[in-house]
């Protein structure tokens, strides 16, 4: 995740008259966020190639209790060759090797996700969900360890959750304490903090959870578990990224964001580009400042690029799964 020119977030002491004082219009942001999905959309060529700028930005995914090694080897090949080879060559992007942004396993499958990546001659980073992922409800000191051993085993990005409490009873110390022993016990890895927005009550609180993450060294901040009732929102998006701006003007650091859960299609992915491009600018349409947590996307992606170049659909068996 990280490159040459850009300096991780080093993060801030906790200013609680900033957190304390922070408001969300919430009229504003839901009317914001209603207008941004009716704009017209890029077609064509430059469609494609957003397209494929958007399976780069793919952290590929599977979290399911019936993960084997298996699945978690086609998962990295996939990841490796996210798109076929005939429409790649097609597309005459062949030179841009694009691979998806990572993986994105069980801190239990990180080894698989190694073994086959080496199998596969592939650099694509490997990230780790972990402490107490998904409900964050286990001691600290297992969440902790469990940071720590991820990285151990090849982990270089490791998807951590707060706990929710902290926010729903305004325990800013606390969530700040938290992230940044979290932040710690990653050494190099890049921490990216879920905040599961479904459950945390308002648009005020995202605001106020996703600057207390920043301050305490969050590299990526990210909306949702996947496993919410309620996950990945333009509202909620809208106010996390306003504070990523917010963020940097004060303090210089950029911190990246990574939508996930319910993002299935392309015209979404496009979207989500769009929304990153108008609010943060072109930094946050590449894979070190915007990732996309999914693991049906990528499918759908594949299917427009197919009829792009085709001008028909392709049949489910015409394209591998991930």
């Amino acid at each position: 995740m990280a490159t040459k020119d850009w300096v991780r977030n080093a993060g801030t002491e906790l200013d609680l008259a900033w957190v304390e004082s922070s408001r969300v219009n919430l009229p504003a942001a839901q009317r914001r966020a209603a207008t941004h999905k009716t704009r017209r959309s890029v077609k064509k060529e430059w469609q494609a190639a957003w397209l494929l700028r958007a399976v780069q930005c793919i952290d590929l995914t599977t979290l399911d209790g019936d993960d084997t090694p298996g699945n978690v080897k086609r998962l990295c090949f996939k990841a490796q060759t996210p798109i076929r080879q005939d429409l790649v060559e097609q597309l005459g992007v062949e030179h841009k090797n694009i691979t998806c942004g990572a993986v994105c396993v069980y801190s239990s499958r990180v080894s698989d996700a190694v073994r086959s990546l080496k199998d596969a001659g592939s650099s694509v980073p490997i990230a780790s969900v972990a402490a107490g992922f998904p409900a964050g409800q286990t001691p600290m000191p297992q969440r902790l360890e469990e940071i720590r051993q991820a990285v151990s085993l090849g982990a270089t990005e490791i998807d951590i959750v707060i706990t929710r409490t902290h926010v729903l009873t305004g325990n800013w110390q606390a969530l700040y304490d938290e992230v940044k022993a979290m932040r710690e016990a990653c050494g190099e890895a890049h921490l990216k903090t879920i905040l599961a927005t479904g459950h945390l009550g308002s648009l005020t609180n995202v605001y106020k959870a996703s600057v207390v993450a920043m301050m305490a060294g969050s590299d990526v901040i990210k909306t949702s578990t996947g496993k919410e009732a309620v996950n990945a929102t333009f509202p909620v998006a809208l106010v996390m990224v306003r504070a990523i701006r917010e963020y940097r003007e004060r303090t210089g650091f950029k911190v990246g964001f990574k939508p996930a859960g319910g993002i299935r299609t392309a015209k979404d992915a496009l979207s989500w580009l769009a929304l990153m491009k108008e609010e943060l600018g072109d930094e946050w349409t590449k894979p070190e400042l915007f990732r996309i947590g999914a693991s049906s996307l990528l499918g759908d992606i594949e299917r427009q690029l197919f009829h792009h170049c085709t001008g028909r659909y392709a049949a489910a068996y015409q394209l591998p799964m991930a």
